[in-house]
């Protein structure tokens, strides 16, 4: 493959990655908690940034809690425990509803809906069932985590003497893991950013931390976001 061929495929790659309205969207989180990590909650251009950017990331998710009425409604992994299924399913009707209350602050924030008080209390409603997905998604990570690991050991004992690396079921089982392993981090770090933007730890979770934390969250969705690299044909 030529330099040229690589760089075509490589900015094909990236108009691909571009071209979802998610990735854009958590772009601009990461511009969002990265200036409230700057501004640390005082007025100035971060805190602008802050706040314009916030309020434009609304726009990319009005109507999407279909999607999470979409999962609610769709059936579950026959194989699944039923406790991670009804985590599962509390996830995405917390989600949904999130998203759903989401495009009333929108309304509120753009001078639309012209109770200001009101505004706020569905802003802290909206926030309180994003804190309360996350850590439902926190707990079926850790529950599928264990599942895998389990499968994961059995594996091995049938393996015994071989490589187990070698076996593509075990790698596509610890690729898996690893995938789970970096949603878990990122959820519980979401759980840290809702209970900073709630002010409920406000000594501990200050804005700087919550920013800081938003940002590293947001790298992370944009990671995984990212559409698998194309493999070069062989002249």
């Amino acid at each position: 493959m030529s330099t040229l061929d690589a760089t075509r495929a490589e900015l094909a790659l990236l108009v691909l990655y571009l071209n979802k309205a998610e990735a854009r969207d958590k772009i601009c989180r990461a511009i969002q908690y990265g200036a409230k990590f700057v501004s640390d909650g005082q007025p100035g251009p971060a805190q602008n940034v802050d706040k314009t950017t916030s309020l434009a990331r609304k726009v990319f998710r009005l109507l999407k809690f279909v999607n999470g009425l979409h999962s609610l409604i769709s059936p579950a992994p026959k194989d699944a425990p039923i406790h991670l299924t009804l985590l599962g399913k509390s996830k995405d009707a917390l989600g949904g509803m999130f998203l759903f209350l989401d495009q009333f602050v929108w309304l509120g924030r753009t001078g639309i809906y012209q109770n200001k008080e009101r505004t706020e209390l569905i802003a802290r409603l909206s926030t309180y069932c994003w804190l309360g997905s996350t850590i439902c998604t926190s707990l079926v990570e850790l529950g599928e985590l264990g599942r895998l690991s389990e499968s994961m050991k059995k594996l091995e004992a049938e393996l015994k003497n071989k490589n187990k690396y070698e076996n593509e079921q075990y790698r596509a089982k610890l690729k898996k893991s690893n995938e789970r392993t970096v949603a878990l981090v990122k959820a519980g770090l979401d759980s840290l950013v809702a209970i900073g933007l709630l002010q409920l730890a406000p000594n501990t979770l200050t804005p700087r931390v919550t920013g800081g934390l938003g940002f590293i969250t947001s790298l992370i969705t944009c990671y995984q976001l990212l559409p698998p690299p194309v493999k070069p044909k062989s002249t």
